[in-house]
């Protein structure tokens, strides 16, 4: 008898299980396509001026797309984790079914087991995006662009617009003809020779582009060049015609590669330099923080959004969604301000990438015991309060009972 009940208790547990995992894996997909879409649409009409407007093949702006994924993934994957939870369990308590498991013995603490093991998964996925994806993601990125811009160096340039594709200088062109290359009205601001930049002023001209070697020609006309020299020294030279060569290849090389781009190999071995620059250090440090503290989040979402989603049993899906975006906004403003706090060296970089973490955690043990305990929770208690103290007060001033 013993073993039977054994038996029955293990394929309860485990059906169990196995119906919360599908529960929340539903919702994560949905929300993990939702939040990425809203994300990627600010970079989206940038991308399509590249397909639209300057002729970039689409499979181009697609490996862009896929390049920019893996930075956007490490904040949605515990965002849509938190939305997940709150959706099924606010539906599992809205249809009594958590009741119903109450009645078999299943405790709060025995429905843990489905949802650690699915933010162990996100977890997972989200340090090997921090790890591996996302370095090679952004440098990839960088690395793209820059080839486009050099193969159509000629097609980023705009009429009436101060143009800095061009590595060390900025154009500007009143009318620009892209069928002949003919510009007119060009002024250019060269700073490549260091302390001695100069401004160039040509009536017309006609840019020659050459892949291949990574240069663009510009051959200027009617024009002159105004250089200082020193601090009271000032040179006007006027021309007829003019050759000046762009050498587009030097924007590869003078790439910047920031802590975002960088493996933990790398961030290591900065922050590890001698007579390294202050401000670096603390970028280089939080960074590296910041990629061991994101994925834990979802452990913390897990903890904060069972409780959230069983008190939240009569709002249905849409108070399920207006939780969690209030949640992530309260996190991620705590971490902005964590972040501002450890650039301006006034925290620690460790505290300041682990200080929202350690709040949730807190509020999300609070909330766990209380909702272990059948116990009402004063932040939901205060909304019907504050209704209940409105609605008296608007009926003594009616004279109303």
């Amino acid at each position: 008898m013993a073993d039977h009940l054994m038996y029955y208790t293990a394929v309860m547990k485990k059906t169990l299980f196995v119906y919360i995992f599908k529960e929340i894996a539903v919702p994560f997909l949905l929300g993990m396509g939702v939040f990425t879409f809203v994300l990627l649409m600010g970079r989206l009409l940038r991308l399509a001026d590249l397909v639209i407007a300057k002729g970039v093949p689409f499979s181009d702006v697609l490996l862009l797309v896929v390049y920019l994924l893996p930075s956007f993934c490490m904040v949605t994957i515990p965002m849509a984790f938190l939305l997940a939870v709150l959706l099924a369990f606010g539906r599992l308590s809205g249809d009594s079914e958590i009741t119903a498991m109450k009645a078999c013995g299943v405790s709060l603490s025995g429905l843990l087991a489905p949802v650690l093991t699915f933010a162990a998964l996100a977890y997972l996925t989200t340090t090997f995006i921090t790890i591996y994806a996302l370095p090679w993601g952004n440098t990839s990125f960088k690395t793209l662009l820059y080839d486009i811009v050099e193969s159509r160096a000629t097609l980023t340039i705009k009429e009436q617009v101060f143009n800095d594709t061009f590595p060390g200088m900025v154009l500007y062109v009143d009318r620009y003809r892209p069928e002949q290359n003919q510009i007119s009205g060009v002024l250019i601001q060269d700073e490549r020779s260091g302390g001695e930049p100069s401004t160039i002023f040509a009536r017309s001209g006609v840019l020659i582009a050459d892949p291949p070697s990574k240069t663009v020609r510009l051959q200027l006309r009617n024009g002159g060049i105004h250089r200082s020299q020193g601090k009271d020294r000032y040179r006007l030279m006027a021309f007829t015609t003019y050759d000046l060569s762009i050498n587009l290849g030097q924007a590869s090389h003078e790439m910047s590669k920031n802590e975002l781009d960088m493996t933990f190999a790398e961030l290591r071995h900065n922050m590890q330099l001698p007579n390294q620059d202050a401000k670096l250090l603390r970028d280089l440090r939080l960074e590296f923080q910041r990629r061991f503290s994101l994925p834990i989040a979802c452990f913390v979402f897990a903890l904060v959004g069972m409780p959230l989603g069983l008190q939240n049993q009569r709002s249905g899906k849409a108070g399920g969604f207006s939780i969690s975006i209030g949640i992530l906004l309260i996190y991620y403003i705590v971490l902005s301000a964590s972040k501002t706090l450890g650039e301006k060296g006034l925290v620690d970089p460790v505290l300041a990438m682990w200080t929202p973490n350690l709040i949730f955690i807190a509020f999300g043990a609070y909330l766990f015991k209380k909702t272990a305990e059948e116990q009402p929770i004063a932040l939901f208690e205060l909304p019907a309060q504050i209704a209940g103290y409105v609605r008296s007060r608007l009926r003594s001033r009616r004279g109303r009972p």
